[in-house]
């Protein structure tokens, strides 16, 4: 696989430094992007810069992750329009350390000369004094050319800290360390870092008399103008802990049409020959069947097979209007909790169940599915509601402790599209 190559058929080279397509077809290269610890997780964003580095150890190329221990406490004022709130030291130091796990999932760090290396810019800085900074990095870069930068420009008259004026040392810095331990010749990282990713290669040249690259990548936007990586809930983290495969799923099943290319291009692992091929049979014709089949990619990669099955199941579950009750119950405890995360949830007590209680006064008092007892007896009567996916057609009916699933969870929906679970404690 030719790196460059693959990155201009899939629109991710935003802009490169002169020579290093040579340079990578001359051995194998190393490079290296950084993550700033800043976030308690990895968003969707963040994987666009991992699925860079890859797809650069796919080409045969060695890649570092940074993650950025010194960074993180400084601050990045690229675009941003105003001064980032320091997180502190601790909650800094949790991020990085779950971050560096999530990282091991995505690259192979154990196998072959081109093993993925993690490194930490914090060890570059921990036993340095400010004289030495200033000294031994301050020193290489002028303030008009630190000035000239469009982060800079863009910052300067809103307000600009020198806390967050200095990162872009830092960052060059960082780059010359990394040259001088692991012969690291590239820097990757979106279009918005191209003035620090220089900033680096400016380090390497009139510190080391060395040579040095830079790639960037587009920064992934929406056709419809608003940022990639968001939802309706906030943003789309590759973390179960923060976005349920089921949401995860959700996303690109739900993705614009006009995005769907792009977003294939980004994310998936296939060849060109089938990406084309699979867009010239279905991109005008089934939209639908391209963002099923790179919601199941990503799903399962990001994920686990396991949890696209799951995900695929409540979808179903939820959208399907033939699901049936068989596919409810035979859901586990984690499954129907994701479940209850995505729709409306009612939690009671479990020892409202041991009465029993009377369908209506269930529906009506202990929980807010219906507004009135006579809107629960109008929806029985239209045979509206389902416990468990089972009609109800008395309003005799009674719900005791044999309904709930788990031991805690119980489905009740009030006609085709409003669905509620019951979480019993």
């Amino acid at each position: 696989m030719d790196f460059i190559e693959e990155l201009k058929w899939r629109g991710m080279l935003h802009d490169l430094t002169p020579g290093v397509e040579e340079a990578l077809k001359e051995k194998m290269c190393t490079g290296y992007i950084g993550f700033d610890p800043t976030a308690p997780s990895l968003t969707i964003g963040n994987y666009v810069q991992i699925m860079l580095l890859t797809l650069f150890q796919k080409s045969g190329h060695q890649p570092i992750v940074l993650m950025g221990g010194a960074t993180g406490r400084i601050g990045d004022p690229s675009g941003k329009d105003e001064e980032r709130q320091l997180k502190s030291y601790e909650e800094l130091d949790d991020n990085l350390k779950y971050q560096q796990e999530l990282m091991s999932k995505f690259l192979d760090f154990e196998h072959g000369e081109n093993k993925a290396i993690l490194a930490n810019n914090f060890d570059f800085y921990k036993d340095m004094n400010a004289l030495d900074f200033l000294r031994d990095v301050g020193k290489t870069i002028t303030v008009g050319y630190m000035m000239a930068k469009e982060s800079v420009k863009r910052r300067i008259e809103k307000g600009l800290s020198f806390t967050e004026f200095s990162y872009q040392l830092i960052q060059g810095y960082d780059y010359q360390c990394l040259y001088n331990q692991y012969g690291c010749t590239i820097q990757m990282g979106g279009s918005d870092q191209w003035g620090n990713i220089t900033t680096g290669t400016e380090y390497i040249r009139k510190n080391l008399q060395g040579k040095a690259y830079a790639i960037t990548t587009p920064l992934l936007t929406k056709a419809d103008g608003s940022k990639f990586g968001k939802s309706e809930k906030g943003n789309l983290w590759i973390d179960r802990k923060f976005t349920s495969p089921y949401a995860f799923y959700q996303f690109w099943l739900d993705c614009d049409d006009r995005d769907l290319s792009k977003f294939i291009r980004f994310f998936t692992f296939k060849s060109r020959e089938e990406v084309e091929a699979l867009e010239a049979e279905f991109l005008e014709t089934n939209p639908n069947h391209l963002k099923r089949l790179l919601a199941e990619e990503l799903t399962e990669r990001i994920y686990s097979k396991a949890e696209l099955e799951a995900a695929k199941n409540v979808t179903n579950l939820l959208w399907n209007k033939k699901a049936k009750r068989e596919q409810l119950m035979a859901m586990d405890q984690d499954t129907l909790k994701m479940i209850a995360h995505e729709i409306v949830t009612f939690t009671i007590q479990k020892d409202i169940l041991e009465g029993p209680v009377n369908i209506i006064d269930f529906l009506a008092d202990h929980t807010a599915i219906t507004s009135s007892k006579g809107e629960a007896r109008r929806a029985i009567k239209n045979n509206a509601i389902s416990v468990n996916k089972e009609k109800i057609g008395s309003d005799q009916f009674e719900l005791d402790t044999h309904l709930l699933l788990h031991d805690t969870f119980i489905m009740i929906e009030n006609g085709k599209k409003n669905k509620f679970m019951i979480v019993a404690e």
